[in-house]
């Protein structure tokens, strides 16, 4: 039986759930603290926003089969949609304005390989 577009869908979405959770526990594992799970702009979503330190790291999770699938997924259109979202929080979270800031990519690989990529992109705004 094939399967509908709003079943794939819902698969996609339970899965985009399940590796945003492993990569939260994987980066608190790594002494982070997350800020914000799944946060939502007019400019589009942040996967996760976590501290270490003065550092806040803007991440954007892929669940793909292959770890260079899912790193080359990231191209220059989501990085300027998870840029512009990173000054919409910052402009809503002042606080913070004065850390060091930083986008991170999390690959996730089934079952539960995860690679973090820290410092992936440099912001171009």
């Amino acid at each position: 039986m094939r399967k509908t577009t709003e079943q794939k869908r819902a698969e996609t979405y339970e899965r985009g759930l399940w590796a945003e959770g492993l990569a939260a526990l994987y980066l608190i594992g790594k002494g982070y603290r997350v800020l914000k799970r799944r946060y939502k702009t007019k400019f589009g979503e942040i996967d996760l926003i976590v501290q270490k330190g003065d550092i806040i790291c803007f991440v954007e999770v892929k669940a793909r089969a292959r770890e260079s699938d899912a790193l080359e997924t990231v191209d220059l259109r989501t990085q300027a949609r998870i840029e512009k979202a990173a000054l919409y929080f910052l402009s809503e979270n002042p606080v913070y304005f004065e850390r060091g800031l930083r986008f991170d990519v999390v690959a996730v690989i089934p079952p539960a390989k995860v690679v973090h990529l820290d410092n992936a992109w440099e912001a171009r705004s």
